[in-house]
């Protein structure tokens, strides 16, 4: 189902609004929390470390806590993924995005990342899981079997990127994600969507989620509503 933007504030049912930064205080988290319930975003992304805190903040609003695993570089045990999956939701996380075992894609070992994927789906029960495929990393056969094995796995989402490899979410591989998963799974665009117009396309392109650390710049932009 092709989703309408007009303006600005069509966008906000949509967002992650996001602080991954490893130097990320726990007043920058407060203030992550407190602009996700005065716009409306649908939730926050988070490091599992806040995960405690941001339900605090967000516990009187409609507001998701997603919390990240295996980031950002996937290369994590199968079993730490599954387990941090565990502890994640243990704490109060409402969707887990997951990062894909990214050499183990390029080296197209399948059944090693559908076993990585299906620990994490099997650990988290019905709390949503979202894989990060890192785009930027794969080339588009390898972007096709990321997103394959992904709902193969009965994955929620797939997910273009951490934000912190080389290159973002891009209009082409929303495109494509899409063309792979079908309506079955939902496509999150993540990496620098810092403007509306941005945004916009990303939705355009078939994204029906964006993760974004620029959330209150994209919805405030002055002139368009």
């Amino acid at each position: 189902m092709k989703i309408k933007i007009d303006k600005p504030s069509d966008l906000i049912p949509y967002i992650e609004h996001t602080n991954l930064k490893p130097e990320a205080t726990p007043n920058d988290i407060i203030k992550l929390c407190e602009e996700a319930k005065e716009y409306g975003f649908f939730g926050v992304c988070v490091n599992p470390r806040y995960i405690e805190l941001a339900k605090k903040e967000l516990k009187d609003s409609k507001c998701k806590v997603v919390a990240v695993i295996g980031f950002p570089l996937g290369a994590n045990l199968s079993e730490s993924k599954a387990d941090e999956a565990k502890r994640v939701i243990g704490l109060g996380a409402d969707e887990v995005d997951m990062v894909i075992a990214i050499g183990a894609i390029k080296a197209g070992d399948k059944d090693y990342v559908l076993k990585d994927i299906n620990g994490v789906i099997e650990a988290a029960g019905e709390i949503p899981v979202k894989v990060i495929i890192e785009t930027a990393l794969l080339n588009d056969d390898e972007k096709k079997l990321a997103c394959e094995l992904s709902k193969q796995a009965g994955a929620a989402f797939v997910k273009t990127s951490t934000g912190f490899s080389t290159a973002g979410a891009k209009e082409e591989d929303i495109r494509l994600m899409r063309s792979v998963v079908g309506d079955k799974l939902g496509v999150k665009a993540a990496g620098g969507i810092r403007d509306y117009e941005t945004a916009k396309r990303m939705i355009e392109a078939g994204a029906n989620r964006l993760g974004c650390s620029a959330s209150v710049e994209i919805v405030a932009e002055k002139g368009k509503g």
